[in-house]
């Protein structure tokens, strides 16, 4: 090019995107390194800006810098993240498609060069370029068949060949799941065997019902339609949002009866509109046919569901007819707020279904999170399941007297509440309940000191009296929101020593607690360890200690800034930069207020935890533990009271919560780059499987994709978030529908492997469940698709049911 003459349009707009791509590294850079972060954007940004010079001239040794560009990128790439594909895509997409715009021909030519006649045109830079975008293709291809997120095994022969000893669900004829879980011990486990991983894939949709429930104009963000149905009594019950209670035919979805009891919608300040699940219960149950109870002649509702409410009531329902039972409470209705020293209307939310034993049903529920320190008292009651008269009431911050409350008298204010779904075990005579915090989440040093040994620990509470027979707390001083929403469950491990009654603890922290049930003693290691407590709040004071679990899914290693992602260059910079302005240091790093170059601490795992309310499907027989855990960090802020100004804490429990009565609001929010993807690298979301035999993790695979969660519906196989629980059956099939795609999945339990999915109309934030039908003995797998408001997928309002195809079913039997 002689020194007159203009590069052509092509070129300038390649150099002014390369230069205008330079500065933006180079700023970024820079603002990181001055954080303390990696020095590769300020020289990457410079080698932008002087191949973007060099284009502008038309000069071939722009392919040069470009090519020296790439393969350092290369290099620094693979020392950060090894071969992980999709953490190596957005170090090198860029650069990658830069590289190959200037190698292609009509742009090459356009950087020669005029020849002398007989001259040869000198290709090194073309040559170099040409190397680094051949090795970074040879990379990315050999990163494709890397994977270092999977963990590859098999179930052990002899579990999968163990067969059922004892009774092993209480209380459950095999056909049935009479519970939240199942039966009272939560193990997600139908014996139901139909359904095999060799005739999986031609599961069909059954019937589809539509309960008619949709979001209201005055319904919180957070509404979401978590319900697992109930099949019991010939019969599938189930609840919606606004807490309508239905009963299906089990083999066609057709309605049969509802029970509608009108909710009050109006309440401004409700956080959630959540219904779980419903409780049954029959006055007969674990009696012969032929000797019913003596009380069961002439009773109103000798078989009942028992049905929380969003405006805190617990109601009786004939189970046979839809019927109110008017002989229980007042009309068929327990008011909740009774003896609660706030009575505010929304801010006491029974989102479970009660824990039902023969004589006893216990009732707990949730409180609006992070508002005050006002808030209704979290006390767990115990109902008469005929007359609905309170047995018994345990209030964790007046742990000690459990007498019926005297009229005019009060619980605790803010005592710590259970919002999960509790297990029982009869024989032992013990309600097992998940705990809660005392709200505030974030801030706890005016905490009640009675009820603080009860933040976030398993309680067992004597079903007859109340009492505490034991309790084991898994975080003290919980600061961080991992209180214990999913439900314990309660199995029978197979030890060196014997079959050893346990319950099994998921929680948030990643952690699963393995505790004998009998006692509260550890079946598995807990120790305690050091965390932080240099950084804690003015006013607060940590625990030097907490206890790990030698059971976890906690990340071997913390977080770091060679962990932030993103879809390019760009916006994976932007995260490191937000990951460098918080602080972090592991998973108990205390929340700050914004100071200097510090605007807060990563929270990770975060409030979503690894763990949540799905809790943990259990295969009794084969000895297996299957869970859905999750990877999302969160970034929280505290805000000291004379500059908080925070009007919310209804409707969400993200964004500014007020927090009054102590001297902090606290912000929350995910932990996301600026164009809304999580800044933590994939997978986010995994199914797994641990041989309770041995307590090691078997398999563990990442699951579920992008379809429905990215701004452009491709089904990436990142592996995604899941809010909802596992099932499985004695068909040797688990199930899985409440990742971020709206879809449901059947696992061979052997291997992990998905052998069947399908699509659902909505999210599947839900647990599915399984049963056979008494009428027809067919297997079905039922599972709510009614989306999750706060989660952002769509919402709906199917019940939906699948089964084999009839020809199938007959040739298997």
């Amino acid at each position: 090019m002689t020194a007159s003459a203009r590069p052509g349009p092509l070129l300038i707009i390649t150099a002014v995107i390369f230069i205008l791509l330079g500065l933006a590294l180079l700023g970024g850079g820079a603002w990181l390194a001055s954080l303390g972060g990696s020095w590769y954007y300020v020289v990457a940004g410079i080698g932008m800006l002087i191949a973007g010079t060099l284009v502008w001239k038309g000069r071939r040794s722009a392919q040069l810098f470009l090519a020296l560009l790439l393969f350092a990128t290369l290099i620094w790439s693979v020392i950060e993240v090894k071969f992980d594909w999709w953490q190596l895509l957005p170090r090198l997409d860029i650069w990658f498609a830069a590289a190959v715009w200037l190698l292609l021909p009509f742009v090459d030519r356009r950087l020669a060069p005029p020849l002398s006649a007989g001259a040869k045109p000198r290709d090194a830079g073309k040559s170099a370029l040409a190397a680094a975008v051949v090795a970074t293709a040879a990379v990315g291809v050999f990163s494709l068949f890397q994977d270092y997120h999977t963990l590859h095994g098999e179930v052990p022969a002899e579990n999968m060949a163990a067969a059922p000893q004892g009774d092993i669900a209480p209380g459950v004829a095999p056909n049935d799941w009479a519970a939240y879980g199942r039966s009272g011990y939560g193990d997600r486990y139908a014996p139901a065997a139909q359904i095999t991983p060799a005739n999986a894939a031609q599961l069909k949709q059954a019937w589809v019902y539509h309960t008619g429930d949709f979001k209201g104009p005055n319904d919180p963000g957070e509404i979401a339609n978590e319900v697992t149905p109930l099949k019991v009594n010939g019969m599938l019950y189930l609840c919606t949002p606004h807490n309508i209670v239905i009963a299906l035919d089990t083999d066609t979805g057709k309605e049969i009866w509802r029970h509608d009891p009108k909710i009050n919608r109006d309440a401004s300040s409700y956080q959630h509109m959540i219904c779980r699940g419903v409780a049954y219960w029959d006055v007969n149950a674990g009696r012969a046919k032929d000797d019913p109870a003596p009380e069961a002649a002439g009773m109103e509702c000798p078989r009942r569901i028992f049905a929380p409410t969003m405006d805190a009531t617990l109601i009786a329902v004939n189970a046979d007819t839809g019927a109110a039972c008017k002989s229980f409470g007042e009309n068929g209705v327990i008011g909740l707020y009774h003896g609660m020293g706030m009575k505010k209307r929304g801010f006491l939310m029974p989102t479970s279904p009660p824990a039902v034993a023969q004589n006893v049903v216990v009732m707990a529920a949730s409180v609006t999170d992070n508002f005050s320190t006002e808030e209704p008292s979290g006390v767990i009651r115990g109902y008469d399941p005929v007359t609905g008269k309170l047995m018994w009431n345990w209030d964790a911050s007046n742990p000690d007297d459990t007498a019926p409350i005297a009229e005019g008298k009060t619980y605790t204010n803010n005592s710590p509440n259970s919002w999960g779904v509790s297990s029982v075990d009869e024989k032992l005579g013990m309600v097992y309940i998940p705990m809660g915090n005392e709200t505030p989440d974030t801030w706890g040093g005016n905490r009640n000191p009675n009820g603080e040994k009860y933040n976030s620990a398993i309680v067992a509470l004597d079903l007859v009296t109340g009492k505490v027979r034991w309790v084991y707390q898994t975080v003290h001083h919980d600061i961080w929101d991992m209180d214990i929403g999913g439900q314990p469950t309660l199995v029978d491990i197979d030890t060196p020593k014997g079959k050893v009654p346990s319950v099994v603890a998921t929680t948030k922290r990643g952690d699963i607690y393995v505790i004998d049930r009998r006692d509260g003693s550890l079946v598995v290691p807990a120790p305690e360890k050091p965390v932080p407590t240099a950084n804690a709040a003015p006013g607060d004071k940590l625990s030097p200690t907490q206890p790990f679990s030698a059971l976890t899914f906690l990340p071997e290693k913390h977080i770091s800034e060679t962990d932030m992602w993103g879809t390019t260059p760009f916006d994976q910079l932007a995260c490191r930069i937000i990951f460098r302005q918080h602080r972090y240091e592991g998973p108990f790093t205390p929340q700050t207020v914004a100071e200097g170059k510090i605007k807060g601490a990563i929270i990770s795992p975060g409030p979503l935890g690894i763990f949540e309310w799905g809790g943990a499907a259990v295969d009794p027989v084969r000895q297996l533990l299957l869970v859905n855990p999750d990877y999302m960090g969160f970034l929280e802020r505290l805000v000291p009271r004379a500059q908080a100004n925070a009007p919310g804490g209804t409707g969400s429990e993200m964004g500014l919560q007020p927090q009054t009565g102590v001297p902090f609001a606290v912000e929350i929010k995910p932990f996301l780059s600026p164009l809304g993807f999580p800044c933590q690298a994939p997978p986010w979301g995994y199914i797994a499987a641990v041989d309770l035999r041995t307590m090691k993790k078997v398999w563990m695979h990442k699951n579920g994709t992008t379809r429905d969660s990215a701004p452009v519906p491709i089904a990436l196989p990142l592996g995604v978030p899941s809010l909802g629980g596992m099932s499985t059956t004695g068909g040797g099939v688990a199930f899985l529908s409440s990742t971020l795609d709206y879809t449901i999945r059947g696992y061979d339990v052997r291997n992990g492997k998905t052998v069947w999915k399908a699509r659902l109309p909505a999210g599947g934030q839900a647990t599915p469940m399984s049963y056979i039908s008494d009428k027809t003995g067919k297997q079905y797998v039922v599972v709510m698709a009614g989306g999750h408001g706060s989660l952002g997928t769509k919402m709906g309002d199917s019940l939906v049911a699948f089964a084999l195809p009839d020809e199938v079913v007959e040739k298997k039997k």
